[in-house]
């Protein structure tokens, strides 16, 4: 697939239009959208300003759930994903030191699995491979969107590629940029939220002892620690600290770094390396006021973010963009406008109260986890015995985490 490609349009495509649709972001929850449409007839341009060097260089790892996994099958991609992911068949959440532990398995929700960890790189390396034989998506990368304008029946977008401007002109506009979209905030949709007091530690480790297909959710008073694991014996560590520790946890000597780690997983995974370097960033909670306009549809992090406990923030996106499509998709059948407000407020309906569930969660667990207040250590602790204890809640807790709560869309049902 050509990296930049501005003249292919589809059958569809209303004369006058170069495109169908226009995604502002070729991150994975972007092409994730266009695999999703891949057989939609909607001619589609992915719009990206980072390099693919860049991009595909990132050291991150997600976790991704239950329905993530279904939605990538649904799409086709999986087979190209899933043999470069870890899949992990139990969960340990537990209180600091308290001895407590809740460990879900997979005959908990009767599946043979609880869950997945990619890698950045795979993840985007299977999506954008997906992407090259169809004819209807192109690429423009590196390319910076300059400025949009909306008008009655499309959007005039201007976009600079090597230093020179172009004018594309597209049906709708999805900004699926990021948390500092700039599609978002030049359309003048405003956000609710706050910062935390947190930054989030994030660093990959190689381990002495198997971490046995487990992903461990540990909280501490000065916030939760994830470790997930990944191939040849390695994990994913997410820990989240107020900012001055955090910084401090960043430029700990690697040694000391590793002992303080080795103390806070409990020795469970015995003698720890360091395997990259320690990245840090701010953690947030934000959502838009709204996802959708005239001709634009917000999506991922251009649309809301979460705190990281539980690794729930991609998986939001990917629902976000198996849900536009579908609604997109539906609409074209029936001879619709994608880029008519009535149409794109049917997928702002869908997701926003459930985004707002998740954001809601992953707020209340690490206020009432992240602290020393009696009464919340009292109440988180009863609230774990329960955990372990009371079969229905625990059942409920496992679907909210797994995703399988709430309204599938119909890629995760083939």
């Amino acid at each position: 697939m050509a990296l930049e490609q501005l003249s292919k349009t589809s059958p569809t495509t209303q004369q006058g239009f170069d495109y169908d649709l226009a995604i502002v972001g070729g991150g994975i929850v972007g092409a994730t959208l266009a695999c999703a449409l891949k057989t939609s007839g909607l001619s589609i341009v992915l719009i990206e300003a980072q390099p693919l060097s860049v991009e595909a260089l990132k050291p991150q790892a997600y976790n991704l759930s239950l329905l993530s996994g279904r939605i990538f099958e649904g799409i086709g991609v999986w087979d190209k994903m899933l043999p470069q992911m870890t899949t992990y068949r139990q969960i340990r959440l537990s209180d600091a030191d308290h001895t407590g532990i809740v460990q879900f398995h997979p005959n908990d929700l009767g599946t043979d699995a609880l869950g997945y960890i990619g890698e950045h790189r795979y993840l985007l390396k299977s999506l954008y491979e997906f992407l090259e034989d169809f004819p209807n998506v192109s690429w423009l990368r590196p390319a910076e969107v300059v400025a949009v304008e909306y008008q009655a029946d499309g959007a005039e977008i201007e976009v600079k590629v090597a230093g020179e401007s172009r004018q594309l002109r597209s049906r709708l506009v999805v900004g699926a940029d990021g948390a500092r979209s700039h599609i978002r905030t030049t359309a003048g949709i405003s956000t609710k939220g706050w910062q935390y007091w947190q930054s989030c530690i994030t660093a990959r480790i190689k381990t002495e002892k198997s971490h046995n297909n487990t992903a461990f959710e540990r909280f501490w008073p000065s916030g939760p620690m994830g470790v997930l694991p990944l191939s040849e014996n390695r994990c994913q560590v997410v820990w989240t600290a107020p900012h001055a520790e955090a910084q401090a946890l960043k430029d700990l000597d690697e040694n000391e770094f590793l002992k303080l780690l080795e103390h806070r997983t409990g020795g469970l995974l015995g003698h720890l390396e360091l395997e990259s370097p320690r990245f840090m960033f701010r953690v947030q909670l934000m959502q838009s006021d709204r996802y959708t306009l005239h001709r634009l549809a917000l999506i991922g992090d251009a649309a809301h973010c979460c705190h990281p406990v539980g690794g729930q923030g991609l998986n939001l996106g990917i629902r976000d963009a198996a849900a536009l499509a579908q609604v997109l998709q539906d609409a074209a059948q029936r001879g619709e406008d994608i880029g008519d407000l009535r149409v794109l407020r049917r997928y702002e309906r869908w997701r926003r109260l459930e985004n707002w569930t998740i954001l809601g969660f992953t707020d209340f667990l690490d206020r009432m986890f992240s602290n020393h207040w009696l009464p919340a250590v009292v109440v988180r602790r009863l609230g774990l015995w329960m955990l372990r204890t009371v079969n229905p809640l625990k059942l409920l807790a496992l679907r909210l985490m797994t995703g399988l709560l709430g309204r599938p869309p119909q890629l995760a049902q083939r």
